[in-house]
């Protein structure tokens, strides 16, 4: 994973004109843009459904990388989860990664048919739907996993993912990094991208965040902010960084 700040693009993925999110995507492929992330809002009836709009754009595009901004855990089972982008990324030829969300607007999420879980709850179903993906990806046989929310009781995975597949959490407040779990990283709004830049004295939107000779009014700038730790920081950063977005 390198270490330097990617940039990319994100937008509304209203189903009203896909052919304009596959402008924009092909734009920001062909000016050496690093991502697209989608937002993965199933239960929002104005959006394409994440993975769907994700595979066409993929298949219409050579090189830039593809992520939910971020998948939203509750209404996606983590070992189906898994399976899809670990497909998605063999598809693809390994431009697939994973934001994951531990949940939000839970009376929408619970309309849906999904679970309402208080913070503390969000925060542990996260932590193990991170293991419950990890187990999948690794393609063994008879994978078991005996959690709180979660449970895997003899699963034979595959695919195995075409490249180490990141998982990026979505979340306000600055990252911990320490090794834990999961190699991740952290996925910030720009506002707070914005705070901590100015801690740096640098302003993210100085350059590829507000897209130096890329599609600049098209689209919204997406910067991915991450840390780096030698097994990962995502189930930390989802238990220190407060308030959890999916």
């Amino acid at each position: 994973m390198s270490d330097r700040p990617e940039f990319g693009i994100s937008f509304v993925p209203s189903w009203e004109n896909p052919a304009e999110a596959l402008r924009l995507t092909q734009l920001a492929d062909e000016r050496g843009y690093d991502l697209v992330g989608i937002q993965d809002h199933p239960y929002q009836w104005r959006f394409l459904d994440t993975w769907t709009l994700i595979s066409w754009l993929a298949a219409q595009t050579a090189r830039i990388r593809f992520f939910p901004d971020v998948a939203n855990l509750p209404l996606r089972p983590p070992a189906v989860l898994a399976k899809a982008a670990a497909s998605l990324d063999v598809l693809t030829g390994g431009r697939i990664e994973l934001g994951l969300g531990a949940g939000w607007a839970w009376d929408a999420i619970e309309a849906m048919g999904g679970p309402r879980r208080s913070p503390a709850e969000a925060v542990g179903a996260a932590e193990e739907g991170i293991d419950v993906i990890r187990l999948v990806w690794t393609g063994a046989h008879n994978r078991r996993y005996d959690g709180r929310f979660y449970r895997l009781a003899g699963v034979n995975a595959g695919p195995k993912p075409a490249h180490p597949i990141g998982i990026w959490i979505g979340a306000y407040g600055r990252p911990h990094a320490g090794p834990d779990r999961a190699e991740g990283r952290w996925l910030g709004s720009l506002g707070q991208t914005r705070r901590i830049g100015d801690t740096a004295g640098r302003d993210p939107q100085d350059r590829g965040c507000r897209g130096e000779g890329g599609p600049r009014s098209e689209g919204h700038p997406s910067c991915s902010q991450h840390r780096r730790s030698d097994r990962g920081s995502a189930t930390r950063a989802v238990r220190r960084t407060g308030d959890v977005l999916g």
